[in-house]
């Protein structure tokens, strides 16, 4: 059997018996290694693989942006699984998953005694990318003091762990993905405009699933081969309303909606009214699904901005004690001023 390229697999394996969450299946037309996971029908995707396919084979820093569920992490394993990293590992952490301490211990490493809890030696996600690519997920999340950390690896192409005195050289391509307009981010202060430059030497963005109508069926049919129902197509009507839905949680949304019309299905094929309330309904209201503290966040700071980052000011429209606004500031790593 003819064997395709691996992704990080602990074994081989043969094209009979694919590995779904990191192997490939083929080669698309423009170059780039496809993901098993990626269904590219739609212009808009068969572009976006194109391009990606010229930019795997460089060696700079990739950011890459879209919406929530947009597919990014996917597309950066195909950037690794299309380069000359390929048979090195793909490593990818989310930077708004740890507070700052940790995630840079998580990054960088750390030596015995560095901090309370670091009872050994512990090499950093750089360490174990070694050759590789790391992917910075949720890059405009990490705070300030950890960007500028960041910018130095970049720069110097070397890492030191949290603690230690000695410098690890550090191989490594970095791709940064995020839902946010970075620039954007940039304009408020928020990311460093020295790191922005030095990581958005390429950029790739991916369309929302609303504007790759043509990838929703295909991508909900092999979402629902993972399944363990009856069920393996969906009903005309049942196609219809997927269709006609905006699905503004993009894949991870349809996701969703195909494991609840799977389960609610009675025989081969998906029905309509098995799919979720708000898919068959769109005009009722229903809660954006976000963390509470990314909505506070974005409010806190959006209040200060209309104040002109006078923080006086935007602690009394928030109904804030000063120092509280300041410390709320400094954990979103604003580096905020004392007033």
């Amino acid at each position: 059997m003819e064997h395709v390229e691996q992704m990080g697999c602990a074994t081989p394996f043969e094209r009979g018996d694919l590995c779904r969450t990191c192997t490939l299946r083929t080669k698309f037309e423009g170059g780039a290694a496809r993901c098993s996971r990626m269904v590219v029908e739609s212009p808009a995707m068969r572009r976006l693989l194109v391009r990606a396919s010229a930019l795997a084979r460089a060696n700079a820093p990739v950011v890459l942006q879209g919406e929530t569920g947009t597919g990014k992490e996917v597309l950066a394993r195909v950037l690794h699984a299309s380069s000359r990293r390929a048979a090195k590992p793909f490593v990818a952490v989310n930077c708004a998953a740890l507070p700052g301490d940790l995630l840079e211990s998580e990054l960088f490493g750390h030596v015995r005694g560095a901090f309370t809890g670091a009872v050994s030696d512990k090499p950093g996600l750089f360490e174990e990318a070694e050759g590789g690519t790391l992917l910075l997920d949720e890059v405009a999340e990490l705070p300030l003091p950890l960007q500028a950390k960041l910018l130095r690896v970049l720069q110097d192409g070397e890492v030191r762990r949290v603690g230690g005195n000695r410098a690890h050289r550090a191989d490594v391509r970095v791709l940064a993905a995020t839902h946010r307009e970075l620039r954007e981010q940039v304009a408020r202060a928020s990311f460093r405009e020295d790191l922005f430059y030095r990581l958005n030497v390429f950029s790739l963005t991916l369309p929302p699933l609303r504007e790759r109508k043509e990838d929703i069926l295909p991508i909900a049919l092999q979402l629902l081969e993972l399944e363990e129902t009856p069920a393996r197509s969906f009903s005309r009507d049942a196609e219809r309303v997927l269709l006609a839905y905006r699905w503004p949680g993009n894949i991870r949304e349809l996701s969703n909606a195909v494991r609840h019309g799977a389960a609610l299905s009675p025989g081969p094929a998906v029905r309509a009214d098995d799919l979720p309330d708000q898919v068959r309904t769109p005009g009722v209201a229903r809660p954006l699904m976000r963390p509470l503290a990314e909505v506070e966040r974005e409010h806190v700071l959006a209040v200060l901005d209309a104040c002109g980052g006078n923080q006086a000011e935007a602690a009394r429209v928030l109904g804030l004690a000063r120092n509280t606004l300041w410390r709320r500031l400094r954990a979103y790593g604003t580096e905020p001023r004392r007033s």
